[in-house]
Parts: C-alpha cells; structure tokens; sequence
C-alpha cells in the first residue's frame, strides 16, 4: 500500500524510467509493447479499473517518444532519421487521440453543459452568499486482500464481487478497491467491471452507482467526484442532478 501510495504522489517518475526504457530497447522489441497496450484496453475492459486504464494511457504517452528515439537510433541518427522519428510522432499521437476519444465514446455527454447565462441576466442577478473555499479530503482506498475494518465496527469481507459486513449489509457488484469516508458514514468501492463507482450512504441505506464517475475525495463527510483527471470535482447531488445514476 505505501509503494502504491508513492506512486500516485510521484507519477513523473515511473513515467521518465518507461520512457528511458524503451529508447534503450531495440524499436522492434518497444513497439509491440505498446501494442500490446493499445489491444489490452478493450480485450481486459470487464477487468481493468479505472485508474489501470489510465496508467495505460500515460504508457502510451511516454513510451512513444522512447520507442521513437530508438527507431531514429537504428536508422543512423542522421537528419533522415530524424525526420522519420517526427513523421512517426505526428502519426502516433494523432492515432492515440482517436484511440482515447474512441475510449471516452460514453463519456462524451457529460461535457455537454447548460448554456451561459446572457450578460443581462448575470447583470440582474442578485448577489450570493460569499465564495466558499472547499478542500477535499482525499479518499484511502483499500484492498480486499488487506484487513477492512470497519469505522462503526467490525470488518468487511469481499467474496465472489459482493461486499459484507458484520451488520449483515451486503453490497454487490463491486471490486476489490473500497474506501470509507472519514467518519465512516459512507462506503465507496470500484464496480466491478471498473466503469463506475458505488456510493453507499449508510445512514439512509441508499446506494448510488454512477457509471462513469470515480471519486475525488470528502468535504464535510460528503463524496465529490469526478470523470477524469484534471476535471472539476462535484459534489454528489451535482452528479445525481445529470441522471447518471444507473
């Protein structure tokens, strides 16, 4: 957990040793690495969480450059070389971008906002209550294989995709990865297929699986979420407000 842990703190790192090596292995040995990447997405999608794909994502960012400096290295390293390394730049990320937005198909509706308001309108407008600062907590997550204890007590238990604990509670569908909010009054976990979340508010026992959303972190015992990196995070009834609830 505390090498996982590093690692999200520190994803420049692993990212810059991929890229080395791969510029140090023959091109011929890099670029089915990447391939292998590339068919891994859709063939293992049932089994991938979301934060598997979006290190495949960063592989394939980094590795192609690297697999490039080797291509340019066994043709000599001359200005033709060069040359044939930028061509393959330009191919390789212009495929990668319709390779990733092949992958955000289903996502695509949730960048569709409301519309702006019209100057006039804001102008009218009445003023609100003061900005407020939010500083989310971020989420520990951990793993099935890991002892899960309980914040209101005893442990839980994953079997066979379904999550138990000792109040008799029983959450289906979801993976090995689960968190508690700080308090403990809410249970999040990766579904199982890694498309989505499930939110458990345990003190109104109601469950929430948003396809699509991860979770980002806790304000005031609350989940805010996002799509995906480098979003805005929104709280809950924000999400539950764009009918992505399944």
């Amino acid at each position: 957990m505390a090498r996982r842990r590093w690692l999200m703190r520190n994803p420049l790192l692993p990212a810059l040793g991929w890229l080395v090596l791969l510029a140090l292995l023959p091109w011929w040995l890099g670029l089915p690495l990447l391939f292998a990447l590339v068919a891994a997405v859709p063939l293992l999608q049932q089994r991938l969480a979301a934060g598997h794909v979006g290190w495949i994502r960063r592989g394939l960012r980094w590795g192609l450059p690297g697999v490039l400096f080797a291509l340019q290295r066994a043709l000599g390293g001359d200005a033709f070389a060069w040359g044939a390394a930028l061509l393959g730049a330009l191919a390789g990320y212009t495929l990668l971008a319709g390779w990733e937005a092949w992958l955000d198909r289903d996502l695509r509706r949730a960048s569709m906002t409301p519309a702006a308001a019209e100057w006039p309108e804001l102008a009218n407008a009445p003023i609100g209550p003061p900005a407020e600062i939010i500083e989310l907590q971020l989420p520990f997550w951990q793993h099935a294989d890991d002892t899960l204890i309980d914040p209101c007590g005893g442990r839980v238990d994953h079997r066979h995709g379904s999550c138990l604990f000792a109040d008799g509670s029983v959450i289906d569908g979801v993976g090995p990865q689960m968190a508690f909010s700080p308090a403990g009054r809410w249970f999040a976990a990766h579904t199982d297929n890694g498309r989505g979340i499930v939110l458990w508010d345990r003190e109104r026992n109601r469950q929430h699986r948003l396809r699509g959303w991860q979770l980002c972190g806790w304000y005031r015992e609350q989940p805010w979420l996002f799509r995906r990196d480098g979003d805005m995070p929104q709280s809950l009834p924000a999400v539950l407000g764009q009918h992505d609830e399944d």
